[in-house]
């Protein structure tokens, strides 16, 4: 988790059993969008794992708190982050993520953080990943139609403004006032 960060994608979540399913959809989805499809089977076996360790078997009487689901592009790594409300139980990073790619950290604000780290494919590094590219373009701004300026009110007659408020105000079973 020391290189420099060249993308990063984040959800906020209810610490519930459906966030499982919620973190699982937004990784398909980012994972599409920045073009690493070819790390979708690893990263989702990895954010299932992470996800079920944070909301555990939650007290259906408890409030539940929220979590932060954070994808980061860094290095020759994709980190998968977790941010949890809660102090305490201490999160343990699963069997299946043991290992100097994955942990579990306190955070300043008392928040505890656990992460892991999966590996870009062979000859990838975070800086040639192809990002999507959001907003406006020059040429799309230049393809739209100009606005089309509607009329102001003050140009329909009062008869008129009052056929289209007696509309509105009707029921749908009653015949028109002509």
């Amino acid at each position: 988790m020391r290189d420099q960060t060249v993308q990063v994608d984040d959800l906020k979540l209810v610490a519930l059993t459906s966030a499982v399913n919620c973190a699982d959809l937004f990784v398909r989805f980012t994972l599409v969008e920045w073009r690493v499809e070819s790390m979708v089977p690893d990263v989702r076996r990895a954010t299932e794992a992470l996800t079920r360790a944070v909301v555990g078997n939650p007290d259906p009487k408890a409030t539940p708190t929220m979590l932060l689901f954070r994808l980061r592009l860094s290095g020759n790594c994709l980190a998968i982050e977790i941010e949890d409300d809660r102090q305490t139980p201490t999160l343990v990073v699963p069997r299946s993520l043991v290992g100097p790619q994955s942990g579990v950290t306190m955070l300043s604000t008392g928040k505890q953080l656990i992460w892991t780290e999966v590996p870009l494919p062979k000859g990838m590094d975070a800086t040639v990943v192809p990002l999507p590219r959001r907003g406006t373009t020059r040429a799309a701004a230049a393809a739209a139609p100009p606005p089309v300026e509607l009329p102001a009110a003050d140009d329909l007659s009062p008869d008129v403004m009052e056929r289209i408020l007696e509309g509105l105000r009707r029921d749908h079973g009653d015949p028109p006032r002509i």
